[in-house]
């Protein structure tokens, strides 16, 4: 685990791991993968059809022909240079891919720092969410209840169940977790467009399951502030 995080928080400072939205993370991450998938499609082929080419049946004999020999690597390919070659920079790019990989979703996983987060409590429950704000303030869905946020803020989730297993997840955020009775399990998203989102729940638990979704809402910083200090008034 230490080794994790110090490999984490050394790829952190060289700023090469993508930071932001989860949604970003895995969209640079898909991209990565997919230029480099593509860069070695086209070198393959390219390299392929070239030597089809190259080394085409024209129908003529060569008499210093360099024929296979068992045992022995192609002199016309400098005893096999290029072989080596190409495995040694295959895996450096194997290596580096798999490390930035590793160390972006180490940064997925644990999020951003507490101090930067705002935490809210989840509860699942047969058919509904409960969400918990740090001033005491429950949001429920059943009774028209939303999860509200702040925009360009990251939100972590304390995700729990007072029955049976749920699954609660928002897709347009990229964000899903299990809520399990007697256990809890953190998330974290952030929202970087305002609107209206839904939250589902993917564990089927009952008959209700499929009406189990409560609504998103992505605030402006200072909406979302306005909304949350008029709840503690009301409190008071």
């Amino acid at each position: 685990m230490l080794v994790s995080r110090g490999l984490s928080g050394l790829l952190a400072q060289s700023g090469l791991i993508p930071r932001g939205t989860r949604v970003f993370v895995f969209q640079r991450i898909f991209v990565v993968f997919l230029v480099l998938g593509t860069l070695v499609g086209v070198v393959v082929i390219g390299y392929m059809l070239y030597n089809a080419y190259k080394y085409r049946d024209t129908g003529q004999e060569f008499d210093d022909a360099d024929r296979m020999v068992l045992g022995e690597l192609p002199s016309g390919g400098g005893k096999g240079k290029k072989l080596f070659t190409s495995f040694a920079l295959s895996a450096v790019v194997v290596i580096s891919l798999v490390a930035w990989t590793y160390g972006t979703l180490l940064y997925v996983e644990e999020g951003p720092s507490q101090a930067e987060s705002l935490e809210v409590e989840v509860e699942g429950y047969q058919f509904g969410w409960r969400f918990i704000y740090p001033n005491g303030h429950v949001e429920d869905s059943t009774a028209g209840g939303a999860l509200r946020v702040p925009e360009d803020q990251a939100v972590r989730l304390r995700v729990t169940s007072t029955d049976v297993f749920h699954n609660f997840g928002i897709p347009a955020m990229k964000v899903k977790t299990d809520a399990i009775p007697g256990q809890t399990s953190e998330t974290w998203f952030e929202a970087s467009e305002t609107g209206r989102y839904t939250a589902n729940c993917y564990e089927l638990c009952g008959a209700g399951h499929s009406y189990m979704t409560a609504p998103v809402i992505v605030m402006e910083p200072d909406e979302y502030r306005a909304w949350y200090n008029n709840l503690n008034e009301s409190a008071s």
